[in-house]
């Protein structure tokens, strides 16, 4: 009995140094592995933030964690300042980076994922460029530019010219999703990371808030056309637009 209590006794031991052991060698290899590469500066949620918590009042909630270039999230939060006016659009968990896209107005936080009685939503898929070079968020107001190439209206008929316009004023942004960003952080003096977001690389699905007829003009541009979003806050003005062509582009 004593030798068979000695001998598990024996083999506890030998378990215990081994996963040890092994931890050591992970953590080890771990380190080795980022060993070189560029850190950046991440916040991190410490303690639960709930929906609605203000992007000012997040002092005591995050943390400032420095982690691999490659770890980072698209569209990170890069400084708190970047937040005010905005509240968290969803709750926040330990663990989870600051992600400028779960951060909203409070109208849109008050609405939550319910569409506006009167309105419709629709998806478009726009290359960064077309949608304030990616930084467009929801909440946001948008106008919708309207371009077409020429084309014919019908069998013999002449082709109509290049054409542009802004075919709609004031258009709330309820989501954006992006399909990835640039893994080259924006350097400044000296070749250092000055902590600026990264532009996205793929396109961005932006959901728009439209009425009826308006989700017809904005489909059929994406159908057969080009759709630019232009920023459109409360107060920008909206008069002296016309259709510009390649006739009247100089006037």
């Amino acid at each position: 009995m004593k030798r068979r209590v000695g001998g598990l006794a024996a083999a506890l031991v030998l378990a215990t140094f081994g996963t040890v052991a092994l931890v050591g060698y992970v953590e080890g290899a771990k380190n080795k592995a980022v060993a070189g590469e560029k850190l950046v500066e991440v916040f991190v949620v410490t303690k639960p933030v709930p929906k609605g918590t203000p992007g000012t009042d997040l002092e005591g909630l995050v943390k400032s964690v420095q982690v691999p270039a490659k770890a980072r999230a698209e569209r990170r939060v890069t400084t708190l300042a970047s937040l005010k006016g905005l509240v968290a659009g969803v709750e926040l968990v330990p663990g989870e980076q600051l992600i400028a896209s779960r951060f909203v107005t409070p109208q849109v936080a008050a609405q939550g994922t319910d569409v506006p009685r009167d309105k419709l939503l629709v998806t478009v898929a726009l290359e960064p460029e077309r949608a304030l070079g990616g930084q467009v968020k929801p909440g946001d107001t948008v106008a919708v530019v309207s371009s077409f190439d020429p084309f014919q209206t019908g069998p013999g008929l002449p082709e109509t010219p290049n054409s542009t316009h802004i075919i709609l004023h004031k258009v709330l942004v309820t989501n954006v999703q992006s399909g990835g960003a640039s893994n080259q952080p924006k350097l400044g003096d000296g070749g250092k990371d000055n902590g600026g977001t990264p532009a996205p690389t793929a396109k961005l699905l932006v959901t728009l808030a439209l009425d009826a007829p308006a989700v017809e003009r904005v489909v059929f541009t994406a159908e057969h056309g080009f759709l630019w979003l232009s920023a459109d806050p409360a107060g920008a003005p909206e008069e002296g637009t016309k259709i510009v062509t390649r006739g009247n582009a100089y006037e």
